[in-house]
């Protein structure tokens, strides 16, 4: 089941099912950021001939100065141009801003980087410990806390918009319970559930909410004024649709005690300013927290010429400079961002489409010349949708049980079927048959078992070679 959990992700980043940026070797010798020219001949490339995207925009800073190349629509129903002022949402690109917050509060003498994440927490909160080691901050900014990825109580009430409900009552609640299945410091794993407790933390240190606190001590000190996770009208009027994995419409994302997790939303031009501070061309006060935060600490993740920071992941590869550089999704968006602090480039890339592609391996290109990844073959080539009629739909709506806590929701939007297994968003499924459906963004398919009359009794979920049988089950 989870070989099924983590394809049908589509690679999404950071929030549902994070993995770097796929190793690949970068140019040899000296590399030139490509045009703006060429840049666009990519983006077009990946929207229009790939279909991989609606809108992507992508902003390089230099000792030159900045500049924003874009290419596609806000929506498909929605002919304005993205630009460098278009919002997105940018996902676990937030994690370096609580990491940020952490190194800054680390300079000013508030916290130590090895206090325990307990100090910071409502009076009674109780975090699981091992070995008599507590959890520190500094084990959780660099992904090592022992924690999983979300926890086991993450149950939303909308899976359109599943971290809005999950509070802080909830988060403390899982603490209480957890056992940690191995030593804390000693693996790398990465895991939303430990940065939004961090931003958490520092959050009640501050006094402020976890939005207050990144205004008052990163947006404003840096004058990014279109960086915040509530949306002025005039902010809203500038945000670009985000689509899931199939380019349908997807809901937007709300983040409550996990804000630290991925609830920020920003533009390509303060980003820019973000990564220009970084690099020392925006002269800031936040300079010493920033190069603290990438060049204190650096612990390994398990996998070749990869470590990570406070935050940041680090890219190293022989005879080249180390790159800096997180990424993120939400249900809607993919983004990334990195530096290279010996060249003094910084790229970042926003795109409004959580497809697989994403613009990770476009800003590594731009960055160090590493290969663009080619696109994957069609999934649902040799497929043949035919069209049911919506009512016939109703008959498969229900909730399919694979195992105890883990159930496929499939409902029906409209003319069309969607399912949605645990911890992802929902995809639409196509019939070709009155008894068999396909997805269109991975090689999986959708069997029911469906008597003479009444609803279908069961699924089963097809991929790699494996089938998943799954009960219906009563609503809760």
């Amino acid at each position: 089941m989870r070989r099924l959990l983590v394809a049908l992700s589509v690679g999404l980043m950071a929030l549902n099912a994070t993995a770097p940026v796929r190793a690949q070797a970068p140019a040899a010798g000296p590399w030139a950021t490509p045009s703006d020219a060429q840049i666009k001949a990519m983006l077009a490339q990946r929207i229009d001939a790939e279909h991989s995207g609606v809108g992507i925009v992508v902003g390089v800073i230099d000792a030159r100065g900045r500049r924003i190349v874009s290419y596609g629509v806000r929506d498909q129903a929605d002919p304005r141009p993205v630009d460098g002022k278009t919002i997105f949402e940018i996902g676990s690109m937030t994690k370096v801003f609580t990491s940020l917050v952490l190194s800054e509060m680390v300079r000013s003498g508030e916290v130590k980087l090895d206090d325990p994440v307990a100090n910071y927490l409502p009076p009674g909160a109780k975090v699981p410990e091992r070995g008599g080691k507590q959890i520190t901050l500094v084990d959780i900014s660099t992904q090592s806390s022992g924690l999983p990825r979300m926890p086991s109580n993450f149950r939303p009430k909308d899976w359109d918009n599943p971290y809005a409900d999950y509070d802080e009552g909830q988060l403390l609640k899982f603490l209480a319970g957890y056992s940690l299945p191995r030593d804390i410091g000693s693996k790398y794993e990465y895991s939303n559930l430990a940065v939004g407790l961090l931003g958490d933390a520092l959050a009640h240190r501050a006094g402020l909410s976890y939005e207050a606190m990144v205004r008052q001590r990163i947006t404003e000190p840096l004058k990014m004024t279109s960086t915040t996770i509530t949306l002025s009208p005039a902010l809203k009027a500038r945000l670009a649709q985000g689509h899931d994995a199939g380019l349908d419409p997807a809901a937007n994302w709300d983040l409550d005690s996990l804000a630290g997790a991925g609830a920020l939303r920003s533009d390509t031009e303060d980003m820019l300013t973000f990564l220009g501070a970084e690099l020392g061309y925006v002269k800031t006060p936040l300079a010493a927290a920033m190069k603290a935060e990438w060049s204190t600490v650096r612990r390994p993740t398990g996998q070749p010429n990869l470590s990570v920071a406070l935050a940041w992941h680090i890219t190293s590869s022989p005879g080249r400079d180390d790159v800096v550089w997180h990424n993120g999704g939400t249900g809607g968006y993919r983004s990334f961002m990195g530096f290279d602090p010996k060249t003094g480039v910084g790229v970042v890339v926003l795109t409004n489409a959580a497809t697989g592609r994403g613009g990770d391996d476009i800003g590594m290109h731009l960055l160090n010349g590493a290969p663009v990844v080619p696109p994957l073959p069609d999934p649902a080539a040799g497929r043949h949708a035919i069209v049911l009629d919506p009512k016939t739909l109703d008959a498969y709506v229900g909730r399919y049980q694979v195992a105890p806590g883990a159930v496929i929701t499939v409902t029906r939007d409209g003319q069309r079927l969607v399912a949605q297994l645990p911890l992802q968003p929902h995809f639409t499924i196509t019939p070709e048959s009155r008894t068999d459906f396909f997805y269109k963004v991975v090689d999986a398919q959708v069997h029911f078992d469906l008597p003479a009359s009444g609803p279908a009794t069961a699924l089963t979920l097809r991929q790699n070679g494996v089938n998943v049988l799954a009960t219906r089950v009563a609503a809760p």
